[in-house]
């Protein structure tokens, strides 16, 4: 959830920060969270305006002309008016007010918790209300250039919010049960590859492209073909320094089956879409090309095993490996470094043998 969340955008801070804490989730993000909304408040929290009815004894804004008549307000000295009041009680700070309490409740930190419930009752007692912010609204909230600086806090917010998930052991936050999202959980585990490769070789002058949609290179075709083409799209691409390019596409089920002899092979259809991938997008008329030998990766998550396997195949090196979510968090994230440097050490060495 960490990287695939919005707060891996911001790499400095990402990188400080996780190195020594991703084992205690929880009281990392409600640290962040607390330091980010602090210094925010020291600087203002951005306003907003919002749209209010109500009787003064004097004139703000437009005169509701109808309500003002039928009460007879002008004998009692008062006007009905619509107007838009500037106010920090905005859908953004009670979303972050909402995040500070939720993390005072996951926090093992007695102290953390407690400066949790502290600037949640600052924010109150400056006009946050505790009602809770339509997540749809967050959804479209667009952070302009003026109020840029609330996108750290907001993603802090929004990983908060997503870290309060049911485990399977009783606890002390009351959560509606869920059904078990299986398209979510691949969604996420595609989404955090993308954000750890972003955030870890994105500094290092890779290009990390996720969702990186092919186009099949179509000469001759029929008026109707392309309403029914299937689209391609990779999970990611990623390009390195030098120019290499690697393809990988993340899945969630094993990628070994048996046959009727009931003997293990790679299943044919995960191989079948990484080679369309790599020989579709072939440029022979381009000899630089990165599309000519491009390298493939399937990977998958698994549970105390593993799996490790490459072949070239006209030209293209594809490698089929898993990375182990039990292991420790920093192995996962050596894995998962090595399985990108790796292949190109390989194809260094295809390319000199072919040489």
């Amino acid at each position: 959830m960490l990287y695939a969340s919005d707060f891996a955008r911001f790499s400095e801070r990402f990188n400080a920060s996780v190195e020594e804490d991703i084992d205690d989730l929880p009281d990392l993000v409600g640290r962040l969270l607390v330091r980010e909304v602090e210094r925010r408040m020291r600087r203002n929290l951005s306003r907003g305006y919002r749209h209010r009815e109500d009787v003064l004894p004097r004139v703000r804004g437009r005169i509701d002309l109808l309500l003002t008549s039928t009460k007879r307000l002008l004998d009692r000295g008062e006007v009905a008016c619509r107007f838009d009041e500037l106010t920090l009680d905005t859908p953004r700070n009670r979303f972050v007010r909402a995040a500070l309490e939720r993390i005072a409740r996951l926090a093992t930190n007695r102290d953390l918790a407690h400066r949790c419930r502290g600037l949640a009752g600052d924010l109150g007692r400056a006009g946050v209300s505790g009602l809770p912010s339509a997540h749809t609204y967050l959804v479209k909230d667009q952070i302009g250039r003026n109020d840029a600086e609330d996108r750290f806090m907001l993603a802090l917010a929004r990983l908060a919010f997503d870290l309060a998930l049911p485990t399977e052991e009783a606890g002390a936050t009351p959560l509606a049960k869920p059904d078990r999202d299986e398209h979510w959980v691949r969604r996420l585990f595609e989404k955090a590859v993308a954000g750890f490769y972003a955030v870890e070789l994105g500094p290092k002058g890779w290009s990390v492209r996720p969702g990186y949609v092919l186009h099949w290179p179509v000469t001759l075709s029929s008026e109707g073909i392309e309403a029914i083409l299937p689209t391609m799209k990779t999970d990611m691409v990623l390009d390195a320094p030098d120019g290499r390019r690697i393809v990988i596409d993340t899945k969630f089920t094993s990628m070994i089956t048996k046959n009727r002899y009931r003997e293990e092979s790679l299943k044919s259809g995960y191989l079948y879409q990484i080679y369309a991938y790599l020989r579709s997008q072939e440029r022979p008329d381009e000899i630089a090309s990165p599309w000519n030998s491009a390298t493939g990766i399937l990977l998958h998550p698994t549970i105390d095993k593993s799996f490790d396997e490459t072949a070239t195949i006209q030209g293209h090196q594809v490698r089929f490996v898993t990375v182990d979510l039990s292991q420790h968090p920093r192995t996962i994230r050596k894995s998962l470094r090595e399985i990108a440097f790796q292949c190109l050490e390989d194809s260094s060495v295809a390319r000199t043998g072919n040489g």
